[in-house]
């Protein structure tokens, strides 16, 4: 009974031990977060040490670990090295938030391109804010998913003989009267080549104007993981207007439907599958206004961080 006994403690210790080292070895991964911002002057008339800091500060503070997976945050920005980008940064980047206003084409093509890849295959996903629909790695992510989403329209015979011709669009603000992007259309030439015309998205809309105003956001997916704990609906007392149609390839999902008391809508939350990673565009923003100290608005980048991260 004696050597039942020892027998029976040396095997309890043996398991509290390997629990523990189990326990130890299931401590989630961080989120590993990039915040990149074009860091502009202006910022300085809401946030006292840039946007993106700003963003990476409450993203530190709402990833300690107590109500999710930790989060580590590493803040960039455009004038920084490599602007910003060098080395294994995107290699040690999960999700990357993406401020931009005046310097888009400041950054290098090549830039976008390594993002979009890396988006595509899982490595990581993208988060665009407000202006940064004319970044130049949504521009790259939009592009790719307007080929993606051209190419499904064709048969597997097709797509064995398709040439691609892409046609650039011009960056401006378009009338509501002008044909909306990205379209495509297709022929079969006598050889059997499949010519595959694709109108490349312009990523703008219809109007902008900064007059400061309220805008009222209601969502549209209610069950959707960016929108837990943000209210149905709520305002944002002073940002930029943007009027739509938004000429982007069609969401997979829309999260939010943003309206302003002069009557124009957007379609301010939007979600893309490219590949294996993804892409969500969060419009409301503007850098003169403190936009992100808004708790509904950091809840809602908080809810993409996280999302985008397990998928």
């Amino acid at each position: 009974m004696k050597f039942f006994r020892l027998a029976t403690a040396a095997i309890l210790g043996v398991s509290a031990v390997l629990a523990a080292g189990n326990a130890g070895s299931a401590a989630p991964k961080p989120i590993r977060v990039v915040v990149w911002d074009e860091r502009q002057p202006e910022q300085k008339q809401a946030y006292d040490n840039f946007l993106g800091n700003a963003v990476a500060d409450f993203l530190r503070a709402r990833g300690d670990g107590k109500n999710g997976r930790p989060i580590e945050v590493k803040s960039v920005g455009l004038d920084d090295p490599d602007q910003g980008l060098g080395g294994d940064t995107l290699d040690k980047c999960d999700v990357l938030v993406w401020w931009g206003h005046r310097r888009h084409n400041e950054v290098k093509p090549e830039v976008g391109k390594a993002i979009v890849e890396r988006i595509k295959s899982g490595q990581l996903s993208l988060l665009a804010l407000h202006s940064a629909h004319f970044s130049t790695p949504f521009i790259e992510a939009m592009n790719a998913r307007t080929t993606d989403d051209a190419l499904k329209t064709l048969s597997a015979a097709e797509r064995a003989k398709v040439k691609i011709t892409y046609v650039q669009p011009q960056r401006r603000t378009y009338a509501k009267t002008e044909p909306v992007t990205p379209s495509w259309s297709k022929s079969t030439a006598a050889d059997g080549t499949v010519n595959l015309e694709i109108k490349l998205p312009s990523c703008c809309f219809t109007s902008v104007d900064n007059a400061g105003k309220p805008s009222h956001l209601t969502s549209l997916a209610k069950s959707h993981p960016i929108l837990k704990g943000v209210p149905a609906s709520f305002d944002v007392p002073q940002t930029e207007i943007y009027g739509g149609p938004f000429f982007v390839p069609t969401p997979d999902v829309t999260l939010f439907d943003e309206r302003w008391d002069n009557g124009a809508t957007f379609p301010a939350g939007c979600v893309w599958t490219l590949g294996k990673g993804k892409v969500v565009y969060f419009r409301p923003g503007h850098e003169t206004y403190p936009i992100f100290k808004q708790p509904e608005v950091q809840q809602v980048v908080e809810n993409a961080v996280r999302w985008l991260a397990k998928n």
